[in-house]
Formats: structure tokens, C-alpha cells, sequence
């Protein structure tokens, strides 16, 4: 499996507004082929960006994701540049060991 970690410092006053852009989203990003699992991580204290994390079958099924409509739209009018700090990045990772409950 392929994860991919965003780290997006959202600024004070903004959470609510960014929570609401992936509520309106939710439905769709499940259709693409290979996805697995997305997750949106609220930061427990203010230093913290939040995390949008999604699990993928594959590299290349999130390579397809990226080119496809379906990511053009999810990132079309975005929210203003005041809403974000800086320091935000994009971290890409190959699962090697998974421990779920039993």
C-alpha cells in the first residue's frame, strides 16, 4: 500500500472552513480507482497543521488520482493564502508493516 501524508498549517480562524471543503467532498474521491482510506487529522494544539492522510493500493493508483478530473475539481478554489501558514509538505510512504486489531 502507498500513503500519502499532507501537512497543511491551517491558520487560527480557518479549521471550521477547511473541514467544510473535504465535508463537501466526501463521496468522491472513494470512486477513484485504487483508493483505499482517507483520513482528515485535527491538530490537537495550534502548532500542529492538520493531516490529510490517504492510503492508496498503489503509487501509480495515487499518480492516477492526481491527473485525473476528480483531483482538478477537488482543488479548484481554494481557500485564500490567509488561511495557511507556512511549511506545509507533501510526504509520500510505502507501507512495510501494518498491525491491525483483532
Amino acid at each position: 500500500m502507498y500513503v500519502v501524508a499532507n501537512r497543511v498549517p491551517v491558520a487560527t480562524g480557518w479549521g471550521e472552513k477547511f473541514e467544510e471543503r473535504f465535508r463537501n467532498r466526501v463521496g468522491q474521491i472513494d470512486q477513484q480507482p485504487g483508493f483505499v482510506s482517507m483520513q482528515i487529522l485535527r491538530p490537537a494544539d495550534e502548532d500542529s497543521p492538520y493531516v490529510v492522510l490517504t492510503t492508496w493500493q498503489d503509487k501509480a493508483a495515487f499518480e492516477s488520482w492526481v491527473g485525473s478530473e476528480d483531483f482538478r475539481l477537488a482543488h479548484q478554489n481554494p481557500l485564500p493564502k490567509e488561511a495557511y501558514r507556512e511549511g506545509g509538505r507533501l510526504e509520500r510512504h510505502e507501507v512495510v508493516i501494518e498491525a491491525v486489531a483483532k
